[in-house]
């Protein structure tokens, strides 16, 4: 996904650029009506007053986003300034994993107050388009995405959203916990992509905070033997405590013979039933469809390269299901809320760091750096 960015930006930032800016004094930020965390360009960031949010319509809410972790995403538009198609032309606020308290209510809101907890879904639709109608408002043409060009995100004391893309957490769910109902929701569409039953087995590529999630959502949905698959035995360890029933460690090997293995290993008879991707990496993917059993099923959530060599030969003979996953759609967030609040998926173990707003840079190059695995940023200070 990585290429070269055309002007305004610069290709890195030094000692004597912007850098500086994100610097400024806790008694300034203070001060500021909406400080927001603003990438200007590739490794470039400021604290910036923004505009605090008014509501565009009486069925809308102002949020104060009191934690947001860090996704992969928001990492790459540090970085290289975007992600395929989507390019940051001019300055936008990062962050879109968020939870936060209610602070302003539209007129016709009905279901919020002010001092609500909620989770923040950060995408919008129109609502109006053939997806939309057709339930699969993720694929909306016209999505507006938090922290995704043009539109920014959540890394600010003000957001605003749409009543019905706020859910307010139980008592007993900490706004830490809300934060990562984001990465769940992601978790709980790809396992509902992949049709996830009970007494499935399912192997997912990929030990990161999705991979991790999908593991434990796959089990909540019944599947007796999950496997996880990375090459960081660090994280597989973890993932063997957390949710996975078994680990497989990747090799340098052809995707033919690793695919042996693993059915070996783990003991997957003729092949797993169903196998996610979260990792992107095309031998991955390769692997993948070898293990796979005769008409299993495969999920592709992680973005890697643009394109790959796909065993499309095996695809064919196995008669395998092969889909897509993006984001979250209907019935997604809610899902996630439910299955955290009731114990049947917990994210506490996930959060390996918390951070001050104006550490929030220090915490990008943590997670860029493979450091914990999902680190989460307060909002700003009153």
């Amino acid at each position: 996904m990585s290429s070269c960015l055309c002007n305004p930006f610069q290709s890195i930032f030094s000692s004597n650029s912007k850098y500086s800016e994100v610097s400024e004094s806790s008694e300034s930020k203070m001060t500021q009506k909406n400080p927001s965390f603003v990438l200007q360009a590739p490794r470039s960031v400021i604290y910036e007053d923004r505009p605090i949010p008014k509501l565009k319509s009486p069925y809308d809410v102002i949020v104060k986003p009191r934690w947001t972790g860090i996704c992969g995403s928001d990492v790459h538009y540090w970085v290289e300034g975007r992600i395929g198609h989507f390019v940051v032309e001019s300055p936008m606020v990062l962050g879109h994993e968020s939870a936060g308290v209610i602070s302003t209510v539209g007129d016709k809101v009905q279901s919020l107050k002010v001092g609500d907890r909620v989770a923040m879904e950060p995408g919008v639709p129109c609502r109006r388009c053939v997806r939309c109608k057709e339930g699969k408002y993720n694929l909306c043409a016209d999505m507006a995405f938090a922290a995704t060009p043009p539109f920014d995100g959540t890394l600010a004391r003000y957001y605003s959203l749409p009543e019905d893309y706020c859910y307010k957490l139980p008592d007993d769910m900490s706004l830490e916990e809300g934060a990562l109902i984001e990465p769940t929701s992601v978790a709980v569409h790809i396992t509902r992509q992949a049709s996830v039953k009970p007494g499935d087995s399912v192997v997912v590529f990929g030990a990161g905070p999705v991979g991790l999630l999908c593991c434990a959502v796959a089990k909540a949905y019944g599947a007796t033997k999950v496997v996880t698959v990375d090459i960081n035995e660090e994280r597989l360890q973890f993932a063997l405590k957390y949710a996975a029933t078994a680990a497989f460690r990747s090799r340098k090997e052809s995707p033919d013979e690793s695919a042996k293995r693993l059915i070996q290993e783990c003991d997957l008879g003729p092949g797993a039933d169903v196998i996610i991707d979260a990792s992107g990496a095309e031998v991955c993917i390769q692997t993948a469809i070898h293990a796979l059993r005769m008409g299993g099923t495969y999920v592709q959530g992680g973005m890697g390269k643009p394109d790959i060599n796909f065993p499309i030969m095996a695809m064919c003979t196995k008669e395998l299901n092969v889909k897509g996953s993006f984001r979250y759609g209907s019935g997604d967030y809610q899902t996630a809320v439910d299955m955290v609040s009731t114990g049947r998926v917990s994210v506490k173990e996930l959060i390996t760091d918390k951070v001050k707003f104006d550490e929030a840079e220090n915490a990008f190059r943590d997670v860029k750096a493979g450091k914990g695995i999902k680190i989460l940023i307060e909002g700003p200070t009153e």
